[in-house]
């Protein structure tokens, strides 16, 4: 499994982003998928997750009414779109992909086996 995360950068507070993350390598329809991020310093955290029908979105309290979730099995890519964007929102992004397909979708890590690279994101004030 390869995930690709890509569209980070450097955004001034108020302002949007949005992350993507290709994966390749088995069928994705069938898997649920997560964003998570990691600031300096701190424990990487959920940010969201999206089962893998697109029916199903959870939302850390953090970002719930800025941050949306959402893919598209045609091309194998799942997004982050990021609204209202604050200076604490600042880390290294990354999407995951649990082993097993299907089932409930969850936020917390441990959930999550297979990891993209990362990708920042900064938010200036």
């Amino acid at each position: 499994v390869q995930l690709q995360a890509s569209g980070g950068g450097l955004v001034q507070a108020g302002g949007s982003l949005r992350l993507s993350c290709a994966a390749s390598g088995r069928t994705f329809p069938i898997y649920n998928m997560g964003w998570f991020r990691q600031a300096p310093g701190k424990e990487r955290e959920s940010v969201a997750a999206i089962n893998f029908s697109g029916g199903s979105r959870f939302y850390a309290d953090s970002v719930r009414g800025r941050f949306t979730i959402s893919r598209d099995n045609a091309k194998n890519t799942v997004y982050l779109q990021m609204n209202s964007l604050k200076p604490e929102d600042t880390a290294v992004y990354y999407c995951a992909q649990p082993r097993g397909s299907l089932g409930p979708v969850r936020l917390g890590a441990a959930e999550y086996d297979y990891w993209g690279q990362g990708t920042q994101v900064t938010v200036s004030s």
